[in-house]
């Protein structure tokens, strides 16, 4: 049986970045429970974690997003020049509304991959800026804000099986110093959320019935989460914040190794549960 490792404390998520090759032959892949935008201004165990991947991934030539936040009729891609920073909230402290992420686009590298990226089909969208999916974990993660970041749409047009391989023809960036970060939430029911230590049952089930089909690579049960029954209707009302997980591990192959972290459920209803996988030494 394959082995992976799974995070039981601090430690475990340090040796395995530690562990990362510090120019590998393909760049890692993250997957990122986001949460509240309010992670922008706060310290906390998930800034934490984020603040140390940030330090000890291989340094990347540019950061491609999927973020739950931007979705559209058809694919776009992002082209912007110099992208603003979207606070596409509402509710929350001035000091939120005043952060910046003044990464650089990257239009140029677009260009460059332009025969490759051909198969996606997706329209350049040469104004879209960052939305909070993207730059509320850059700001913890790369905080100098000085890679070339652009952003994939999700488009609504496509199954979660079109998802998936849409994905998978994403691979090749890995090879080009692409850091490829997909944000959003395994578990995202805000509608059903509260201010308690707790979850609830079937944010709990759901949680860990995936973090098993992604350790034993059944993405196919994923893909089809609906079979899951009344718990994934709970914990997906929408799927916007799962489909970043699909595009994640549509990128995996079978030398990358497995990190859990933030394995946690906040506000009842809502999972941090993420992961980052790579070429290991």
């Amino acid at each position: 049986m394959k082995k992976h490792r799974q995070m039981t404390g601090e430690n475990s998520l340090t040796e395995y970045l530690v562990s990362l090759d510090a120019t590998p032959e393909k760049m890692p892949v993250l997957f990122v429970g986001h949460g509240s935008p309010m992670n922008a201004i706060e310290e906390n165990e998930f800034t934490h974690s984020w603040k140390e991947i940030g330090k000890m991934l291989p340094s990347p030539r540019a950061i491609l997003c999927i973020s739950a936040h931007w979705e559209t009729p058809v694919t776009e891609i992002q082209t912007t020049e110099c992208p603003k920073t979207i606070y596409d909230f509402y509710g929350f402290p001035e000091e939120l509304f005043n952060k910046r992420y003044p990464a650089p686009g990257a239009p140029e590298i677009v260009s460059e991959i332009d025969d490759q990226l051909l198969s996606l089909q997706a329209i350049r969208n040469d104004t879209r800026g960052f939305d909070h999916g993207a730059w509320s974990v850059l700001l913890s993660m790369f905080p100098k804000a000085d890679i070339p970041v652009f952003q994939l749409s999700l488009s609504r047009s496509l199954t979660f099986a079109q998802h998936f391989d849409l994905g998978s023809e994403l691979a090749f960036l890995r090879k080009k110093g692409v850091l490829i970060l997909c944000s959003g939430n395994i578990v995202h029911n805000l509608a059903m959320s509260k201010y308690i230590h707790t979850a609830y049952d079937w944010a709990i089930e759901f949680d860990a019935v995936v973090k098993n089909a992604i350790r034993y690579e059944e993405y196919s049960s994923l893909i089809n989460y609906t079979d899951y029954g009344a718990m994934a209707d709970l914990a997906i009302p929408t799927s916007e914040h799962y489909l970043p997980m699909l595009y994640a591990l549509s990128l995996k192959d079978k030398k990358d190794e497995l990190q859990f972290f933030n394995e946690k459920s906040i506000l009842a209803s809502i999972s941090m549960r993420s992961f980052v996988f790579g070429q290991v030494k």
